[in-house]
């Protein structure tokens, strides 16, 4: 890139603007690069077993901004609904969905959930199973 500099200031007009546009190509995917990383997800994977729970975050969301969370929840098992929910550590252990973010389909079905992250704190995320017997995967997807 320094080398380009130089390039610049001893070459001709032409091979200036040829240089220039160069430098503002690598540095329009620089900022492109980084930009992608600003809006990174996490994608999560998981089976709800015989409990009929899986809990997904392993404490309390603790937030004190006020800012739009996305989440896309996926069941990816026939015959099967689940509940992405969001409670106390009770709520959990008593299989009481007391906030329900967002209730699956059958596969195929994503469902995108837009909330508020004021809403979440101090309650963990969990899954759990409301219809069906069978184990289910699900998948979801944290922006």
């Amino acid at each position: 890139m320094f080398q380009q500099l130089r390039t610049i200031r001893n070459a001709g007009p032409a091979l200036n603007f040829r240089a220039l546009l160069g430098l503002l190509i690598v540095g329009f995917g620089l900022f492109a690069v980084s930009t992608r990383n600003a809006f990174a997800s996490t994608a999560i994977t998981g089976t709800v077993g015989t409990s009929g729970k899986y809990l997904v975050t392993g404490a309390p969301v603790t937030t004190t901004a006020v800012t739009v969370l996305k989440l896309s929840f996926e069941n990816n098992t026939p015959g099967t609904n689940l509940e992405l929910c969001a409670g106390t550590s009770a709520d959990f252990a008593a299989g009481t969905c007391s906030l329900r973010l967002s209730d699956s389909g059958g596969p195929g079905f994503v469902f995108l959930t837009i909330t508020d992250t004021s809403q979440l704190s101090g309650k963990f995320i969990f899954v759990q199973r409301a219809v069906g017997i069978a184990s289910a995967t699900f998948t979801l997807t944290v922006e």
